[in-house]
């Protein structure tokens, strides 16, 4: 029996998830090592579990994995799916003699300075960047490459703590925000303009076996930046002509230069409007914002088991066929305080329920989501590409979330 142990802090939807699909494989043992343990039916899914205070910290996941190790003999793979976990499973796996990303390739997916750094010396395009120590940092680097400028974590995700100044007058606030110093930099980066998507993989034994194209309307830091924009994720039915050539070579180079021998990724990059191509990031972890699901929606195929594949038996299932277009519109609004009311549902289920597959309305009296993904949600899907965009338009001008 193999002992694959999955970590995480808290047992959210996103993770459960990915910890149910372990179920599909044979001869596991499934264990875990939580801050917050599972409950109800998500704790059945593990054949035992270790409890940790701070479910980020090594040293306390070293000791949660020894405990169960003691029990059960040692584990077969260690695994987790979130991006500010990658280095410390990395630490684990070290210490453990397990199998998977190495600490310092998982480094390389982290730090977004050293992400960079990688990329442009394997001659990949992506934004110039700079590692700020001070405020003066700050003011020259937008000397050399101008305004605006992008500020975040170099550890960050998800664009939170993340910033993009315009004028002199942000970028005072936001160093008063970060207060960046020689033991706490943060990251400058050019602004990228374009439009923006996601290339997402699934890679073996340093082979990209599988790849989907995703189109974003408008980039998540637009979204954070204007509470009104509802996002939405498109995922175009037909993704093999000239139109993304350019897009494979770079998301497949991008994996290689980075390192990664097994696991999955997930990369933004732009096109500017002169046609070319420049890499945003790239994390070593499934992608967000429901792209994993709409991800199997186009392929009739289940791309929670293919991580577990991969990341467990070092194998993958396919190819699939593309045969849907499918897209997410996520729901949001202006406004502060809890969700009050929704408008247009009912016009909208009439004009485009056909082609919903799945939505998670806002919950009244919940509090506004901080998230670029909002409050809710609805999944739609056709064969017809410009379909399924007019019915992800459809969402977006009809549905509004009030809140109060």
């Amino acid at each position: 029996m193999r002992n694959v142990v999955f970590v995480a802090p808290f047992p959210l939807e996103t993770s459960m998830r990915f910890a149910r699909a372990l179920r599909s494989l044979s001869d596991v043992r499934i264990l875990g090592v939580w801050q917050e343990l599972p409950q109800g039916d998500d704790a059945a899914i593990f054949h035992d579990v270790a409890q940790v205070n701070d479910g980020l910290d090594v040293s306390q996941l070293i000791s949660g994995v020894a405990k169960l190790a003691a029990a059960y003999g040692p584990p077969f793979r260690i695994i987790g799916i979130l991006e500010p976990l990658q280095v410390q499973l990395a630490h684990l796996r070290r210490h453990f003699g397990v199998p998977g990303p190495d600490v310092e390739t998982a480094e390389r997916f982290r730090d977004k300075a050293l992400m960079k750094d990688m990329l442009r010396a394997s001659g990949l395009p992506c934004a110039r960047h700079k590692l700020l120590r001070s405020p003066a940092d700050a003011e020259q680097f937008v000397k050399e490459v101008g305004l605006p400028v992008v500020l975040k974590p170099p550890a960050g995700m998800a664009s939170k703590a993340t910033w993009r100044v315009d004028n002199s007058e942000d970028l005072t606030r936001s160093m008063r925000a970060a207060q960046p110093s020689p033991e706490h930099p943060y990251l400058a980066e050019e602004f990228l303009r374009g439009r923006e998507y996601s290339f997402d993989s699934v890679t073996i034994d340093g082979e990209v076996k599988f790849h989907s194209i995703s189109e974003y309307f408008p980039g998540p830091l637009e979204v954070m930046a204007n509470d009104w924009i509802q996002w939405v994720c498109l995922l175009p039915r037909d993704i093999s002509g000239a139109e993304f050539d350019g897009a494979r070579q770079l998301g497949i180079q991008a994996v290689k230069a980075l390192g990664l021998e097994t696991g999955v990724t997930h990369m933004e990059w732009f096109r500017r409007s002169d046609g070319s191509l420049a890499i945003g990031e790239i994390a070593a972890r499934p992608p967000g914002a429901n792209i994993v699901r709409m991800i199997g929606l186009a392929h009739d195929a289940d791309l929670y088991r293919a991580w577990a594949r991969a990341v467990v038996d070092n194998a993958f299932d396919g190819p699939w066929e593309r045969k849907w277009a499918v897209g997410c519109a996520f729901l949001r609004g202006s406004g502060r305080g809890r969700v009050r009311d929704l408008e247009g549902i009912g016009e909208t289920q009439r004009a485009v329920g056909s082609l919903i597959v799945e939505a998670r309305l806002p919950t009244i009296g919940a509090p506004k989501s901080e998230s670029y993904e909002g409050d809710g949600y609805a999944i739609v899907r056709h064969a017809d590409t410009q379909i399924a965009r007019q019915a992800l338009k459809t969402i977006i001008d009809r549905v509004r979330v009030r809140y109060g």
